[in-house]
């Protein structure tokens, strides 16, 4: 996928908190040695690894391709990559407002270390909490 299309799945799919990114943001990341991009149809993930941590940076599926298990499949193959590349430990940030992916990365041994007060801004300028997740690989 490009920038454009990763672009157009992100913002299919972030439509509350955390704002999608912009093609733009999407180059950015894809020129970075250490960010990795995996793939299905009609989602992706992307990992940003440094030494032994790595960080989920984003993952996406369009609300057309869900409950096929496409994030499950990326957050293996995700993990899986890390693993082989030596890292220990990965972590996100997730809005407490997204029970969704919140289970999903529960069910990868995900457990909330953090509490970002105010992290993220709803649509109508209301705050909520991020959560800073880690997992052991």
């Amino acid at each position: 996928m490009n920038a454009v299309e990763l672009a157009k799945i992100h913002g299919a799919s972030f439509t509350y908190a955390p704002r999608p990114w912009s093609a733009k943001e999407f180059n950015s990341l894809l020129v970075s040695p250490n960010v990795k991009l995996f793939e299905e149809v009609g989602g992706f993930a992307m990992f940003r690894y440094a030494g032994p941590e790595a960080e989920l940076l984003t993952i996406a599926v369009d609300p057309t391709h869900r409950r096929q298990g496409i994030a499950k499949k990326l957050m293996l193959t995700g993990h899986e990559s890390a693993r082989s590349a030596g890292v220990e430990e990965v972590f996100l940030e997730v809005s407490q407002e997204n029970p969704h992916a919140k289970s999903l990365y529960e069910q990868f041994g995900y457990e909330v270390r953090a509490i970002r007060e105010n992290y993220y801004f709803g649509p109508n300028g209301q705050k909520i909490n991020g959560l800073v997740m880690c997992c052991v690989l």
